[in-house]
């Protein structure tokens, strides 16, 4: 009775080490920020998004813009245009630190500036 308990946990314990492997699990923390994505490779993203920045000496402000590299999961459909949510997460390589969580709207969804 205790060999079979004990199988019993080992596959349960290796079914769960397969699926967190098969999974695209990055913890994340800190930031997130909301952008369109200007660039798409397998692997990653680069989203861009305004920020304004205050400038005292003139007591005006002025338009930023900031690029970001994020991962993209395999399990998200994403393209150029798109409006996306991503979150900070540990350095994953010289360039990306943020990760893609979720799509807010797709790049059809989304009227055309120059169409103005």
């Amino acid at each position: 009775m205790e060999s079979h308990r004990l199988s019993y946990h080992k596959m349960e314990k290796e079914q769960k080490h397969e699926e967190k492997k098969t999974q695209d699990i990055v913890g994340t923390r800190g930031r997130t920020f909301e952008g369109f994505v200007i660039k798409k490779f397998p692997t990653r993203v680069v989203v861009e998004f305004e920020r304004t920045v205050y400038v005292p000496k003139y007591e005006r402000y002025y338009k930023k813009k900031t690029k970001l590299h994020a991962r993209l999961p395999e399990s998200f459909q994403v393209s150029v245009g798109d409006y996306i949510k991503i979150r900070e997460c540990r350095p994953l390589s010289k360039i990306i630190r943020f990760v893609v969580i979720e799509k807010i709207k797709s790049a059809l969804q989304i009227p055309n500036k120059e169409a103005k």
